[in-house]
């Protein structure tokens, strides 16, 4: 049977929109850490372990907003999971609705960054409001790419892509991309697209804090709804993930 089926198809596309939410999710990243005051709103792996810095009174970390941005996260994940799995149950269009809370967050976000702060290139420096608004967006954002089912493409971070793709090459030191299956490509796509996009998000990110935490924040959430609204995104119903390998 021919390795070209719709079911990859669909990943391929799945792939390309997770791409986008991936370089998103490190330009959130670069913002929030560089305009908010060394916090991350997306990476939560970086927040707990400067919790635990602070909390051990070692070294000058902002212990209070990533306790801040921890819980809501934890929120965004959790209300967006239980919205989510209502709307797949009913047959509703579940993907849009979470990239629309998620953006319609960010907004807010932008929007309490500009009343508070202007638009200066450093205006958040201490607002947990704005931190707390900005991770649960991530948080919805958490929960709705978990239920899209492409492996390797969390979004949110890329130590696990980075090993996945380290290892495949290790299996297969020789094989070109024209030596591989289609799934094989893929699945070495995706691991790369993950490196990759957190990283190109991350200088997007850093050339957008010029704008001001507001304004930048509102250019994410812009392309957030633009991806809401293109015809290449998840289905509503999940499908089972396509396997890394045959």
């Amino acid at each position: 049977m021919s390795d070209a089926s719709p079911v990859l198809a669909t990943d391929a596309r799945r792939v390309a929109v997770m791409t986008v939410l991936t370089v998103l999710a490190g330009a959130v990243d670069a913002v929030s850490f560089l305009t908010m005051g060394k916090v991350f709103c997306a990476l939560a792996t970086g927040n707990v372990l400067f919790l635990s810095f602070g909390l051990a009174g070692e070294g000058d970390v902002p212990w209070a907003r990533s306790a801040v941005a921890i819980g809501a996260f934890m929120a965004g994940a959790a209300g967006a999971g239980v919205a989510l799995a209502w709307l797949a149950g009913r047959g509703r269009p579940w993907f849009p609705v979470g990239l629309v809370c998620e953006a319609v967050l960010l907004v807010c976000a932008a929007t309490l960054a500009l009343a508070r702060h202007g638009t200066g290139a450093i205006p958040a420096q201490d607002d947990r409001g704005v931190v707390a608004l900005v991770a649960l967006a991530m948080g919805v954002r958490a929960s709705t790419v978990l239920r899209v089912h492409v492996p390797g493409m969390p979004t949110l971070l890329s130590q696990t892509a980075i090993a996945e793709l380290i290892n495949d090459v290790l299996r297969r030191p020789r094989a070109a991309l024209h030596g591989m299956t289609a799934k094989q490509r893929l699945a070495r796509t995706r691991w790369t697209a993950t490196v990759g996009g957190i990283f190109s998000g991350g200088v997007l990110g850093t050339l957008l804090v010029p704008l001001g935490t507001g304004r930048a924040l509102l250019v994410i959430a812009a392309v957030v709804l633009l991806l809401a609204a293109v015809g290449t995104v998840a289905p509503s119903r999940e499908k089972e993930p396509v396997p890394d390998s045959p």
